[in-house]
């Protein structure tokens, strides 16, 4: 598919304002690839663009989910390709802008055909520990114990599932990619001390700008929205078990550690060019994504 282009890297590098003012001068649309951010609510702590970034171009599957409802990369492909199609109806570009590698990769590779997630298989998964879950992982797909992130309780406890739903070994089924998007673009980074410093930063503007209270009003999530980095540190500081510079310090840690993961991630998993910001004035970065913008698309 023609007519997209891609704005990818960690959180807290600037992609988004970079992003609207590129998609401005290009007459294209923005269409977030966020697992967070699609989720209405939740501004302060899923850091979304405030409202003068989106008033700059428009922009697409940002705070338009119920917290209520569970997302996965298969359901933000369907939407995100309906989307694009809607774009190209009205002759303009797509540009794909987020930090979630998974939602990314489903555009640019596609996705195997797994089975969605049973309630019931849930729940009795959900059940055990990890330990136990590692284990019979081991027993059904010992590959997939190579692949999977053993640390994350949610991608052990879905490749355990599609081994139990498929009867075939995860690790065999995930390998047939079929393809996705022509998938051009940027991976956007900044200095590491740099990105730190902006990450902490942000961190410390969420508490200032009342980040608490919206935490505070949540009703029902789903699984994917509980997800989110910060929720489980914030609830702990509304029931007392830790102060407010702990929480802060704690949700700083957490959103580094994700930020590294991100790095890792768009390095090994795609071959977008890198533009590192930390170089750049925001104008000299608008110049270059716009220049490369041409490269990939003049001729569309």
């Amino acid at each position: 598919m023609r007519g997209v282009f891609f704005i990818v890297g960690p959180t807290a590098t600037g992609k988004s304002k970079l992003a609207a003012d590129v998609a401005r001068e290009v007459d294209a649309e923005i269409i977030g690839a966020d697992a967070f951010q699609i989720y209405r609510g939740f501004a302060l702590l899923t850091a979304k663009p405030n409202a003068a970034t989106l008033a700059i171009a428009p922009h697409h599957l940002i705070g338009t989910k119920s917290i209520s409802e569970g997302m996965n990369a298969e359901k933000f492909r369907k939407l995100a390709l309906q989307t694009i199609s809607e774009i190209h109806s009205r002759g303009k570009l797509a540009i794909v802008v987020g930090g979630s590698g998974l939602y990314v990769k489903a555009l640019t590779h596609g996705l195997p055909s797994l089975p969605e997630a049973d309630p019931h298989l849930r729940a009795k998964l959900n059940k055990l520990s990890l330990e136990e879950l590692r284990q019979r992982l081991l027993d059904f797909d010992p590959e997939s114990t190579c692949k999977v992130d053993l640390k994350n309780r949610r991608r052990v406890v879905r490749a355990l599932e599609i081994c139990l739903l498929t009867e075939k070994p995860a690790s065999q089924q995930q390998t047939k990619w079929s393809p996705g998007v022509r998938s051009e673009g940027v991976f956007v980074l900044r200095d590491r001390d740099e990105l730190y410093e902006r990450i902490n930063r942000r961190v410390e503007t969420m508490f200032d700008l009342g980040v608490i209270e919206e935490v505070r009003a949540t009703g029902a999530l789903s699984e994917t929205a509980s997800k989110m980095i910060g929720l489980r540190e914030i609830r702990d500081l509304l029931n007392g078990k830790m102060s407010i510079l702990q929480c802060v310090a704690a949700i700083q840690q957490a959103t580094r550690r994700y930020a590294k993961r991100q790095l890792t991630w768009f390095r090994r998993q795609t071959n977008f060019q890198p533009l590192n910001l930390s170089l750049l004035t925001h104008n000299e970065a608008r110049i270059s994504l716009r220049a490369r913008l041409a490269r990939a698309h003049g001729n569309d």
